[in-house]
């Protein structure tokens, strides 16, 4: 990454590839560790025993990943600086038995995932991707990245006052897609065709974890192009900008003074409580088996946690000119106006004044300027992975992010020059 003061476009434009190529977050796990790949890093497994050896390493579990580098020389006590975000985003997703359709439609039966704004899911073109699991224990990414559903809104002409009472949908009813035409539905019909187009036998696939995706590409918008709109920053955003910043640390080597992480979540959208979300063990066991693999003891192990610190970095709300009031009326955070600080006095957010300390020295060290968040008192406070890091592994953590507008619609809107300031900022911290 060159100097922030002069905003590269080229960021934003491999941030813009990242989106579009990771409809899911086991696409966007294994294309964060193809890019930690070309930066050296290899892929260790879990159940394999570990070594002490330096360099890039990283961990893929389901929908998740944690990637770290341990500097030539570096004690077992070292502490960490990590990088926290999540893989997953509010969407529809494929229930056990999808098959379904009435009056000559052929449909998807779906389940509601996370908080979405339900509304800008209508009337889209949409794909489907995700995790096929295979009868041999294996499992093989799929993705039909092309108009494949729909989910149609009703006409006007039958919902007269759709404009003046507000749309009104039924989350059982009013959101199962539509695919096709026929009124033989039959059971197999989708995992036949998805086997088909993965080129695997017919009766191959025993399991699948499967999403609905906009096929519309992410897009500059705006008269000078300043304006990001696309799917998925939520939080996507983050993860490619803290893996450019970990592959950049790396780079480093024996400049460091920590041990850079970057810790990638699923299920951060319905509470972070599964074996690849915050509120589970995968980043505890990892720190603490680099440790130990590096000769420490529990002793090292409490002594580098102790002086670990942990950005959970997240999309935050800009300032809405529509809805200002909806806003706290003295901290307007803008888009392009730099990474946000998110700050909340009953830990939704898990920001204190130490914290603060902390990321305002790295935006100071990257020349990138920064915002303050918090929320009207009025309205309830979203919360983040930051708070169930520092609560379970008893590590300072602080809340950032960047500021962005409709979040958990399908397609949400950033400016063009904020990825690029946070993954600065994120490289500053990583660098200690």
């Amino acid at each position: 990454m060159s100097e922030p003061s002069r905003f590269d476009r080229g960021h934003t434009d491999d941030l813009m590839t990242f989106l579009a190529a990771s409809p899911t977050p086991y696409h966007a796990v294994a294309n964060a560790a193809e890019r930690l790949e070309k930066a050296g890093f290899r892929q260790v497994a879990e159940t394999d025993a570990w070594d002490g050896t330096s360099g890039g390493k990283y961990v893929l579990r389901g929908g998740a990943i944690v990637a770290w580098y341990v500097p030539e020389g570096a004690a077992p006590h070292t502490p960490f600086r990590i990088v926290g975000a999540h893989t997953d985003s509010p969407n529809l997703r494929v229930k056990p038995r999808p098959d379904s359709g009435a009056h000559g439609w052929r449909q998807l039966a779906v389940e509601i995932y996370g908080g979405p704004l339900l509304n800008s899911w209508l009337d889209r073109d949409l794909g489907l991707a995700g995790r096929l699991s295979l009868r041999d224990g294996s499992s093989r990414l799929v993705n039909v990245d092309r108009p494949l559903l729909r989910v149609p809104q009703l006409a006007i002409h039958l919902d007269r006052a759709v404009n003046s009472d507000g749309l009104k949908l039924d989350k059982q009813r009013h959101t199962q897609p539509v695919w096709g035409l026929g009124d033989d539905v039959r059971d197999g019909d989708l995992i036949a065709f998805l086997e088909e187009t993965a080129g695997l036998p017919a009766g191959e696939v025993t399991g699948w974890d499967l999403m609905v995706h906009s096929v519309e590409p992410p897009a500059y918008l705006g008269r000078d192009r300043e304006l990001v709109a696309g799917p998925r920053m939520d939080n996507l955003l983050s993860v490619h900008a803290g893996t450019a910043a970990l592959a950049a640390a790396a780079a480093r080597g024996a400049e460091l003074t920590g041990i850079p992480v970057l810790a990638a979540f699923d299920h951060e959208e319905n509470g972070s409580q599964s074996d690849t979300g915050a509120d589970g063990p995968l980043l505890g066991g990892v720190l603490e088996r680099s440790v130990f693999a590096r000769g420490g003891s529990y002793e090292d192990r409490a002594r580098a946690f102790a002086g670990t610190v942990c950005l959970s970095s997240d999309t935050g709300h800009a300032v809405h000119p529509n809805y200002a009031e909806r806003h706290d009326p003295t901290h307007h955070p803008r888009v392009d106006g730099g990474p946000i600080l998110k700050v909340n006095v009953n830990n939704r957010y898990a920001t204190d004044g130490s914290g603060r300390a902390v990321f305002a020295a790295a935006c100071e060290k990257a020349g990138v300027p920064f915002q303050s968040f918090v929320s009207n008192n009025s309205m309830p406070c979203g919360t983040t992975i930051g708070p169930i890091t520092a609560a379970r592994h008893g590590i300072r953590t602080v809340d950032i992010g960047v500021a962005i507008l409709s979040m958990h619609s399908a397609r949400e809107l950033c400016g063009a020059q904020d990825p690029f300031l946070l993954a600065n900022a994120l490289l500053a911290f990583l660098d200690g």
